[in-house]
């Protein structure tokens, strides 16, 4: 079709009726279960530095994997401890983080030679940037010391999920909304309501301050 060798009533592959998607199973998970996450990251493995400053990026931002790995030290606003994610289907937001995982982020850089090239913000202690197999070495690891991790298949998106529940519950709909980076016309239930009642970057900064108990700029 798109050599137009054929023309799209031609294409048997129209025909073929897609397969129903199935709901996920990924689900919020409770805080003892984010607790012995964060423990076992933090007291193994070889680099057990890097992976409790992204598992904290993950939880308090709720952004995806892609974000993550796109973050660089010129998306970095220290004063208003923001940061810029770079995430699916080009979209860009900033997105409030704690003081903390601001100071993490920054000495990171420092520390690993990102501030200096400007390139991607994660890396290795040699100074390589991490790439997504970087987190399958990660859960696999806790998996094994934490068997429910491996049985569930647990993925860092869960963390996701995670906040995002928690923000719904305690902020509403619209500000969770605006905390997972949604847009107007990406979910299906956008219309001019979603629209009026959206919340802005200061009522994030507010659910991110009751989240993590640091105060943020933004909300003072």
């Amino acid at each position: 079709m798109a050599d137009e060798l054929i023309s799209e009533a031609d294409n048997p592959a129209k025909k073929v009726p897609k397969p129903r998607r199935l709901p996920t199973t990924r689900r919020g998970l409770p805080d003892s279960r984010l607790e012995e996450i964060n423990h076992v990251a933090a007291t193994t493995g070889y680099d057990p530095v890097l992976d409790s400053l992204i598992l904290r990026l993950h939880t308090e931002t709720a952004c995806r994997r892609g974000g993550a790995l796109a973050l660089t030290p010129r998306d970095l606003d220290p004063d208003l401890c923001l940061i810029m994610l770079h995430e699916k289907g080009e979209t860009v937001r900033w997105q409030p983080v704690s003081p903390t995982l601001m100071t993490h982020l920054r000495e990171h850089a420092e520390q690993r030679g990102a501030a200096t090239s400007g390139g991607q913000l994660l890396r290795y202690t040699n100074g390589n940037p991490i790439t997504k197999r970087r987190y399958d070495h990660l859960w696999t690891r806790l998996g094994k010391h934490l068997p429910w991790v491996a049985t569930q298949q647990i993925s860092i998106h869960w963390l996701r999920h995670t906040t995002l529940k928690w923000v719904e519950r305690n902020f509403g709909y619209a500000v969770a909304r605006a905390y997972a980076g949604h847009t107007d016309n990406n979910n299906g239930d956008g219309g001019s309501t979603t629209t009026c009642t959206r919340a802005d970057i200061r009522e994030i900064a507010a659910a991110l301050a009751a989240l993590t108990g640091e105060p943020h700029p933004l909300t003072g």
